[in-house]
């Protein structure tokens, strides 16, 4: 990913006014964030017949500016950016309780450029227009409303009412185009081309460009303050293979390791798991004393850079997850010279263990387990990650009973994707028997797809078996396949919780359950809506009965057409 970059040119004048209501500025952050979150630039108008109009305009642009890069690095950009402007609206909104008047009013355009791409926000009648090989396109549309001749007035502002629209769109950003962005005390006194001309005849200087456009305004009759915003981009920020295989090989993969090596300060104790994939230990970091679990790339894959980069954001995502019910990442003040990382050892046993050694746990057991699971997961969703891989041998049971979620390597994290790395970077689907049957098609990442997941798990710790029998391993498959009722293996279910794992795990995701707090709630009491649904076909409820009836009507028509020709003979 080569890092974005940018030159600006910025003027802006009272004009005619009594003050300068505009405001405009670009945050330019310093890695990791400029690639993780982008470059944020933005600009406003305040309206002039509110109370503060200044005040207005100031607060959209440095809150948007400021606040963007406070958001979870996780989250992707349309998400941050939502979070921020309704809380910039309301606090606007919430301001005219205080004020006479119109308490505070502003129109405002903001944009963030990512790996590539130019996210652009707005409200009101600011502007962004794009100028890309002599011609200038634009990027939003003006939002007033006529009210007769020569006579309109704004339909929507930050400010105006508790909630407000704003505008979204994506396009294309390249190297070497120029974002412009205007009030109206500019583009409504300039056409197009003139805005052109000026860029054109200063193009090595967009301050003296952006100045040379707001005096054009003035001396065509400009009644309002002028701003104008010029962006250069430099560098788009778009997907660098060359550069992203550096970052992701720039440390070589730790030697293997027995009991008693050390590592960075890392006594090896003994080997916790190994797979084809990775190698986990139990480690005692020798300043602290502490045991940690280390985790190490399997040699196997030292030459794929896309399973290195799938290693590694597991560590991120690790330090980006704060819950109790999520093992920690630890971050250590000794330097890497391989690469691993370190997670908090979690004393006891795996889901997988626990169910092993409970075949016929209680109900409230059951509950109390698939609550600390959703905490878990909760956390991730929030932060718009999705596990994909929730399955008994990557939760935890400490001696305390505290459930937590000890493995999130095949993550799918909104924000990077966004980064758009090169192919083969996304790593598995998940485990077959858990794995939502939608993504055997290929659909895209969906939480509802680590519900799925987590009501397989709940079956199997009531009945030690699969809801469709054995693992869905083809999409096939999966669309042949019935629900086992979880009544069949373990009496002691009840209907209505038998209903509520069979929505869970429904086939078609639009079907499923579209929170987990819905089916928590729906595996501890009962859901009316299941006793006034109609009784699932025999087939489903018990498939071998349903054959066996099937064969024995089959035998009997036989038997009737038999005796008819012989009749007729």
């Amino acid at each position: 990913m080569t890092k974005p970059a940018l030159e600006i040119g910025q003027y802006s004048l009272t004009g005619p006014k009594e003050t300068n209501d505009d405001s405009f500025g670009v945050m330019l952050p310093e890695p990791p964030l400029c690639e993780t979150k982008g470059l944020a630039m933005a600009i406003a108008d305040g309206m002039s017949s509110c109370a503060a109009p200044k005040a207005a305009s100031e607060t959209a642009v440095k809150s948007f500016l400021d606040d963007y890069y406070c958001t979870h690095e996780s989250w992707p950009v349309d998400k941050s950016v939502s979070r921020v402007l309704t809380s910039v609206n309301r606090w606007l909104y919430g301001q005219s309780a205080a004020h006479t008047g119109h308490g505070l009013v502003t129109t405002f355009t903001g944009a963030v450029l990512k790996a590539g791409a130019l996210h652009v926000f707005h409200i009101g009648d600011t502007r962004l227009s794009l100028l890309r090989e002599g011609e200038l396109r634009p990027l939003t549309r003006a939002h007033r409303a006529s009210i007769g001749e020569k006579r309109d007035y704004l339909s929507r502002a930050f400010g105006i009412d508790t909630l407000a629209r704003v505008d979204h769109k994506q396009v294309e950003a390249r190297d070497g185009d120029i974002l412009v962005f205007t009030t109206d005390g500019v583009h409504d006194f300039l056409k197009d081309g003139h805005l052109i001309a000026l860029i054109r005849e200063h193009e090595d200087d967009l301050n003296a460009a952006a100045r040379a456009i707001c005096e054009a305004a003035m001396r065509a009759g400009s009644d309002d303050n002028a701003t104008c915003q010029l962006v250069r981009v430099i560098s788009a920020g778009e997907p660098d293979e060359a550069a992203w295989l550096k970052r992701v090989t720039s440390l070589p993969f730790p030697p293997p390791l027995e009991p008693g090596n050390v590592m960075d300060g890392l006594r090896v104790i003994r080997e916790v798991h190994a797979s084809p994939r990775s190698q986990v230990y139990l480690a005692e970091d020798e300043e602290s004393g502490e045991k940690v679990i280390v985790k190490t790339p399997s040699p196997n894959y030292a030459d794929d850079p896309a399973y290195i980069e799938r290693f590694m954001r597991e560590e991120w995502i690790g330090r980006m997850v704060d819950n109790p019910h999520v093992a920690r990442v630890i971050r250590r003040r000794a330097p890497r010279r391989f690469l691993y990382f370190c997670m908090e050892w979690v004393r006891g046993r795996t889901l997988r263990q626990w169910m092993d050694d409970h075949p016929a746990p209680p109900l409230e057991e059951t509950r109390a387990i698939a609550d600390q699971i959703v905490r878990g997961l909760r956390a991730f969703h929030r932060r718009e990650i999705i596990h994909q891989d929730v399955k008994p041998e990557n939760i935890a049971i400490d001696a305390d009973g505290t459930v937590k979620i000890i493995d999130f390597g095949s993550a799918h994290v909104a924000s990077l994707e966004e980064l758009k790395l090169p192919a083969g970077a996304r790593g598995p689907l998940g485990t077959a028997g858990y794995c939502a049957p939608e993504l055997l098609e290929g659909a895209p990442p969906d939480r509802r797809q680590d519900i799925y997941s987590l009501g397989v798990i709940v079956y199997e710790m009531l009945t030690g078996k699969l809801p469709y029998g054995k693992p869905l391993e083809s999409a096939r498959q999966a669309r042949r396949a019935s629900y086992h009722p979880a009544r069949r293996h373990n009496p002691a279910v009840p209907p209505w919780m038998d209903q509520a794992l069979r929505k869970a795990v429904a086939k078609d995701p639009a079907r499923r359950y579209q929170a987990m707090s819905a089916f928590l709630r729906d595996i501890t009491r009962p859901n009316p809506k299941f006793a006034r649904q109609a009784p699932a076909p025999l087939i489903e409820r018990d498939p071998e009965r349903f054959w066996k009836w099937l064969a024995l009507a089959a035998l009997a028509l036989n038997l009737i057409l038999l005796a008819l020709l012989a009749g007729g003979g």
